[in-house]
């Protein structure tokens, strides 16, 4: 019922407006018109049958996608990627146009209304982009920068910084990260003093995605000298403010087409009515927050890990070594077959973990289980497949070496490998008594 009802709150925007996509692509809002919750079988070998956790409606919204990244976004990657940036302003406008920046967003907002299951099946699908960069940066804006703003902030607060970011009006980027307090968000040390009716914000972030072209931060800065886990709030900070400055673009091992900043902020007066939620409540916010993000992070991978092994298998298919393709050795098809064994495993989790979200379950175990598995089998994918491409992996050429450097980072990027084990740790109570 639920998935219906916010069906037909997208069905009533798509009649309200009349957007680009209806004339380029299939409607992604026009899903809704067909509402159905009988799941239903799919093409993709990954989606055959009766699916556990998609319906037609999703499989709508993947290929809706899918169109836009095969005519927008893959044909110009190559460019990108050696430039060092792509244009996020002139690609979110299209995406925001399609209805792809506010899948799960209210519908007041522009978003569609629809379930976290429909965000999981974007990040899926955006994972059919030829490089990492492009999506991690949709994602920030989406389910990183976004949905503390969309749960927690006010009716004024939504207007001027929601709604244009689904619009693809604005960029958003996250500041949490700093020098010295990465994983440990507890430790960050950006002040924003409260004076009248303003905070004045001193400090600086780091590896801040989207940086060098955000029009605004989710920002999370120290608002009182009180306990680390109840002094911070998040703050929506428009990035053309006096006092913010963008040190550098950041170059990076991978994901080469995202805009990495070092951000530092000198004196930074915002209202006091920036303030997302509640004064005190920001590192308890973005913890939230992680929740979502970290089941997107690991959605993005599994359909590019699919894709890498598929083409492992024809490249090993036609590549010859000692007189018989290198796929007809008994080695190289067992650890194919072990590596796409681990993907399902990781698919499992994720809807799983997904369809326990939507419900309303806290999931922080399970999403910290799936971003883990994910980080460690994205670097086991890369390394395997690759060794079996030979002299041409060890190029810029094919799109396994450039997921061998892009996919580093999942097991660094919103929260380490080492915290999520502390995660899950806690959830089995295997932590010592303090």
């Amino acid at each position: 019922m639920a998935l219906r009802e916010g069906a037909l709150r997208a069905n009533l925007l798509v009649n309200s407006r009349n957007l680009y996509k209806f004339t380029s692509y299939v409607g992604v809002r026009s899903l809704s018109q067909n509402a159905s919750t009988k799941p239903v079988s799919a093409t993709a070998p990954e989606t055959t049958g009766d699916h556990l956790l998609y319906t037609q409606e999703h499989f709508a919204l993947k290929e809706s996608l899918k169109k836009i990244i095969d005519q927008e976004i893959n044909p110009h990657v190559d460019k990108w990627e050696a430039e060092g940036i792509f244009p996020a302003h002139k690609i979110f406008k299209i995406l925001g146009n399609a209805g792809f920046l506010g899948v799960n967003k209210p519908v007041e907002y522009g978003g569609l209304g629809l379930d976290f299951s429909y965000s999981v099946a974007v990040s899926e699908e955006l994972g059919t982009i030829r490089c990492g960069g492009v999506p991690m940066a949709i994602g920030v804006q989406t389910d990183m920068a976004t949905p503390a703003l969309a749960r927690f902030g006010s009716a004024e607060l939504k207007k001027e910084f929601l709604l244009p970011s689904i619009k693809g009006d604005k960029v958003a980027c996250l500041g949490v990260s700093e020098v010295g307090a990465g994983s440990d968000v507890s430790s960050i040390r950006t002040m924003a003093v409260k004076k009248g009716d303003e905070y004045v914000i001193n400090g600086g972030k780091m590896w801040t995605t989207n940086g060098t072209q955000a029009d605004w931060m989710c920002l999370l800065a120290n608002t009182s000298d009180g306990p680390p886990h109840r002094n911070k709030s998040l703050l929506c900070l428009p990035m053309n403010l006096p006092g913010v400055h963008i040190a550098r673009k950041i170059d990076k091992m991978g994901m080469w087409s995202s805009d990495t900043a070092e951000i530092f902020f000198d004196d930074v007066h915002v209202p006091c009515t920036n303030i997302i939620g509640q004064e005190g409540m920001g590192f308890t916010y973005q913890m939230l927050q992680f929740q979502e993000e970290r089941l997107w992070a690991a959605a993005n991978v599994i359909t590019t890990m699919d894709i890498v092994i598929q083409e492992t298998i024809n490249y090993t298919r036609q590549r010859k070594i000692f007189q018989k393709p290198v796929l007809y050795h008994q080695a190289v098809q067992f650890r194919l077959a072990e590596l796409q064994t681990e993907v399902e495993l990781l698919r499992a989790l994720l809807h799983t973990a997904t369809a326990l979200y939507i419900k309303g379950n806290d999931v922080t175990k399970l999403a910290s289980m799936a971003k883990l598995k994910a980080g460690r089998l994205t670097r086991e994918v890369s390394d395997s497949c690759l060794q079996y491409w030979g002299g041409m992996g060890f190029t810029s050429d094919v799109l396994v070496s450039r997921f061998y450097r892009d996919s580093r980072l999942l097991s660094i990027g919103g929260g380490a490998d080492e915290v999520m084990l502390g995660i899950i740790c806690k959830y089995m109570d295997t932590l010592p008594k303090k």
